[in-house]
C-alpha cells in the first residue's frame, strides 16, 4: 500500500439517524415505476405499450439519440400505465409486478475474465446493465464506443448518513469481484479503486483480486473524500477531450450478478436514514419501488421531508414517487418551517456551525438533528473564502461559478469545468453565506459546456 492521499479541505456533517446494520426485505409495492427522467439527456423511445407482459431484463425503451442504449424492466409483470407530461414527454412507465416469483430474461453464465471487451460490452448493452457505467465529464451514461483513460470506483461514501459500502458489498463479495473483473477488462487494465485509509473500517486491498496494487488508492480526510470526482482529481485529472468512466460499488454488484447468475437482478440494499425515521436501517428493495411502501409506518412525524439520496445532493420525493435508478439511500429529516425564537441571538449549543458563531464548535463529535431551514435567503454573491475551505480541488470555485454565469466557455474550460460535477461543490452550497444555488449553476455550466464545447 502506498502513501494515503490526505484530503485536508472538507467537512463531515454529523447528523442523527445513521442506519443500523440490520437488513429487512421489502415486499414489492403494488406498482413499480421506471423513470426516464433519471437519465440525463436521454430521449426515450418506447418498445412497449399498456397491457404488454414483460420479463425482468426485457427492454422497455431505448435512447433515441443512441439506440444501442436500452433500459430494461427490473421486474416481470404487466405494463399498467405510461405517464406523460408536457409535450407528451414520458415521465414514468408503471408496471404491475408479478406477486409470486419474478420471471427473468436468461443470459449465459460466464466468467468475465474469459470474455473479450466486445463480448462484455454487448452483454451489458443487451441486458440494460450498461447504464450503470457513467462518464465524466457531464455525468452521462458512458458511450460504449469511447475508450476511457480509466474507470474509477469509489469504495466508500463520506456523505452525510451515507450507506456503509463495505457492509453492502459483504453480502455479495463474489458478485462484486465479478463486476470488477468485467470493468477491469473494459478498462484495458486501467481500473482504479478508491478506499478509505486505515484506521477506518472498510474494504481493504485483500478484498480484491486481479487489481494492480498501484491502482488501489487510499484516501483519508473529511467529506468529500469519498466522491469519485474528488478521487479522479487527485489520481488522474480530466483534461479537455478526455473521458473517464465511473461506477457505484452496488452497481458493480449488479454487473457481477449478470455474469454469475445470468440475469439482470435489480434489487439493492437501501439505507433508510435520518432523524425523522423511527428505526434507521437497511432494506432490500427493488429499483422502482414506491416510496410510500418504503416509508409506511417507519416515520416519527409525517411533517418531514423525504430525500432520495443524502441531504447535500439528494432530490425531494413524495410518497407517490418511485425509487430512482441510481439511489442507495433515502433520508428523512424534519421540515424547517417552524418559527425560531430569537434566532441567532441564542448561544446555539445545538446548532451546527462551521465558524465559531455558536458555542457548538466546542463539541466537534456531536451529532445534530438538522432540518431543511435555510436560515436566510439568497443575497449578493460575495467573496468570503468559504468555498476554498471545503473544496479539495485545485480550482477556484467562485471564479468558475462566475464564468458559468457569464457563459464564458473559454474561461470555464480554463477554470476546470470538465473536472467537476454538482456533488463535488455541494459543500460549497452548504456553507455559502449568500445562499447561492451552487449545484444548479454547476449543472447549467456543464450542460452549456456539453453543447458548446
Amino acid at each position: 500500500m502506498g502513501k494515503p492521499i490526505n484530503i485536508q479541505r472538507g467537512y463531515d456533517i454529523r447528523i442523527e439517524g445513521a442506519a443500523e446494520k440490520t437488513v429487512d426485505d421489502l415486499s414489492l409495492s403494488d406498482i413499480i415505476g421506471v423513470k426516464p427522467t433519471d437519465f440525463h439527456t436521454v430521449v426515450p423511445k418506447l418498445l412497449v405499450e399498456v397491457g404488454d407482459e414483460v420479463l425482468a431484463g426485457q427492454a422497455l425503451f431505448f435512447d433515441k439519440n443512441r439506440p444501442d442504449i436500452r433500459f430494461n424492466s427490473p421486474v416481470s409483470g404487466e405494463i399498467a400505465e405510461i405517464v406523460r407530461g408536457e409535450k407528451r414527454r414520458i415521465l414514468e412507465i408503471r408496471i404491475l409486478p408479478d406477486k409470486k416469483d419474478i420471471r427473468y430474461v436468461s443470459y449465459p453464465v460466464s466468467d468475465p475474465a474469459a470474455l473479450s471487451r466486445d463480448e462484455i460490452t454487448e452483454r451489458l448493452l443487451e441486458s440494460g446493465c450498461w447504464n450503470y457505467i457513467r462518464q465524466r465529464p457531464f455525468s452521462l451514461i458512458a458511450n460504449p464506443s469511447d475508450t476511457p483513460k480509466g474507470i474509477f470506483v469509489s469504495c466508500f461514501d463520506s456523505a452525510p448518513l451515507a450507506p456503509d459500502i463495505s457492509y453492502l458489498v459483504d453480502f455479495e463479495k463474489d458478485n462484486f469481484q465479478a463486476g470488477l473483473t468485467a470493468l477491469q477488462n473494459l478498462s484495458g487494465g486501467r481500473l482504479h479503486l478508491g478506499l478509505r485509509a486505515a484506521p477506518h473500517a472498510g474494504l481493504t486491498d485483500s478484498d480484491f483480486t486481479g487489481i494492480p496494487v498501484e491502482h488501489i488508492h487510499h484516501f483519508k480526510g473529511p467529506h468529500p473524500a469519498g466522491n469519485v470526482g474528488i478521487q479522479i482529481h487527485h489520481i488522474d485529472p480530466i483534461k479537455k477531450g478526455e473521458v473517464v468512466w465511473y461506477v457505484h460499488p452496488h452497481d458493480v454488484v449488479i454487473l457481477g450478478r449478470l455474469f454469475r447468475e445470468g440475469r439482470y437482478r435489480a434489487d439493492r440494499l437501501l439505507a433508510l436514514t435520518g432523524s425523522s425515521v423511527l428505526r434507521p436501517q437497511y432494506f432490500r428493495a427493488m429499483t422502482g419501488q414506491r416510496i410510500s411502501n418504503i416509508l409506511g409506518g417507519r416515520l416519527r412525524d409525517a411533517h418531514s421531508r423525504t430525500i432520495q439520496g443524502n441531504v447535500l445532493t439528494g432530490s425531494t420525493a413524495g410518497s407517490d414517487d418511485f425509487l430512482s435508478y441510481y439511489e442507495n439511500q433515502i433520508t428523512v429529516i424534519p421540515e424547517g418551517d417552524e418559527p425560531e425564537f430569537l434566532g441567532w441571538l441564542l448561544p446555539g449549543i445545538k446548532k451546527l456551525s462551521l465558524s465559531r458563531t455558536y458555542f457548538s464548535w466546542l463539541f466537534p463529535k456531536r451529532t445534530y438533528q438538522l432540518d431543511t431551514n435555510m436560515h436566510g435567503e439568497e443575497r449578493a454573491f460575495v467573496m468570503t473564502g468559504q468555498y476554498d475551505k471545503v473544496l479539495p480541488m485545485d480550482i477556484y470555485p467562485v471564479y468558475l461559478l462566475k464564468a458559468i454565469l457569464a457563459r464564458d466557455i473559454e474561461r470555464m474550460e480554463a477554470l476546470g469545468i470538465y473536472e467537476v460535477a454538482e456533488e463535488d461543490l455541494a459543500l460549497c452550497e452548504f456553507v455559502c453565506t449568500s445562499k447561492i444555488d451552487v449545484q444548479k449553476i454547476v449543472a447549467e455550466g456543464l450542460e452549456y459546456a456539453r453543447l458548446e464545447g
